[in-house]
């Protein structure tokens, strides 16, 4: 699936709600679930309840775009289809490249 598909399905299944909730009341619930994520990751869970995490951070995530009117597939691409947004590479090299810069200036 790919993320303008999943962000249709978030916003077919949840859209009207989430809409009426709100972006603040919506990164309220966004910012409960990055906490419960980080509890799995930190604590002794299973994968399954860590892979769990995972997803409703994700859906959530596509919620708040979603409301804001941003198109995560068209963000994504823009941001980082490239590599990394400061050094242009895959992969990153941007303390290799700040190295460099220290020992040459």
């Amino acid at each position: 699936m790919k993320i303008s598909e999943f962000q249709k399905v978030i916003e077919d299944t949840y859209g009207e709600k989430d809409r009426k909730r709100g972006v603040e009341s919506t990164f309220l619930w966004f910012s409960e679930e990055v906490g419960e994520l980080a509890r799995a990751i930190n604590g002794r869970t299973t994968r399954e309840n860590l892979r769990h995490e995972f997803a409703d951070v994700l859906a959530w995530l596509t919620t708040l775009a979603s409301i804001a009117n941003i198109d995560l597939q068209e963000v994504a691409e823009e941001r980082y289809g490239k590599g990394c947004p400061r050094c242009k590479a895959i992969p990153c090299m941007c303390d290799e490249i700040k190295q460099r810069a220290y020992r040459c200036g």
